[in-house]
């Protein structure tokens, strides 16, 4: 297999300088929703075996060991692994430095298969969805910013999030239909959808107040304008039986 590496995003989220986008209380808040959406749409499937690329983040590597999932993270680069060893217990996790685009797995190899903070920084987002649908035997989960969302004044407001976020880099929004679409060419079905926030995140950040995001989030969600209008959005997609 050839080593060179056509997608590197995750070298990027996988550094100390992006987690401390996801630092203190505010920070802990955008994880803990991401990880309750997450094990949600896991919850029928105790104990599976889960393939989380790009995920030296280490966002989800604790939570999912902790429920009893059987976790395997990739990274781009050996440097991938420095927030895992760091952030989550020895032995609670397997790594392997590997081309997120031609995964050294057979096909169906990991019950699930997972992405997150990767696809929206991808060049090639359809190759990415393709492989991990190749080495999903039963699902595949990813998060991705969504047009249909606040994320409509993207081209506008850019400038002042980077202005006031100081370490946001530029990303592509997809539509529900495009995510979709996607899924379906691989033989994967209709997404299931969990929106995780209605306001912006950099909203929250600035607000520095948790339980007032969550009390305005928690609202949102009760009149269904996050289901209808949040971002970023957590999707599973189920393989289809033939």
């Amino acid at each position: 297999m050839s080593t060179h590496l056509t997608e590197t995003a995750d070298i990027e989220t996988a550094s100390d300088d992006y987690a401390s986008r996801f630092s203190g209380s505010v920070g802990e808040y955008f994880l803990d929703v991401q990880a309750q959406l997450t094990l949600e749409l896991l919850q029928d499937m105790p104990g599976a075996s889960v393939l989380d690329v790009g995920g030296g983040h280490a966002q989800l590597t604790t939570p999912l060991a902790r429920n009893g999932y059987n976790v395997t993270v990739t990274g781009s680069a050996d440097i991938c692994r420095a927030r895992l060893d760091k952030c989550c217990e020895k032995g609670s996790f397997s790594y392997l430095t590997c081309d997120c685009l031609n995964l050294p797995f057979e096909d169906n190899h990991f019950d699930v298969v997972m992405a997150f903070r990767l696809l929206p920084h991808a060049d090639q987002w359809q190759r990415l969805i393709k492989e991990m649908c190749r080495v999903a035997g039963k699902a595949v989960i990813f998060d991705y910013p969504d047009k249909r969302s606040a994320n409509i004044l993207y081209d506008i407001l850019f400038d002042l999030k980077k202005n006031l976020e100081g370490n946001t880099r530029t990303y592509t929004l997809f539509s529900r239909k495009e995510i979709s679409h996607e899924l379906l060419s691989n033989h994967f079905a209709a997404p299931r959808l969990k929106p995780e926030f209605f306001m912006p995140m950099v909203i929250h950040r600035k607000l520095k107040a948790p339980a007032i995001s969550r009390s305005m989030e928690t609202f949102f969600r009760m009149t269904g304008l996050t289901s209808l209008f949040g971002s970023p959005i957590i999707v599973r997609s189920d393989i289809k039986a033939f």
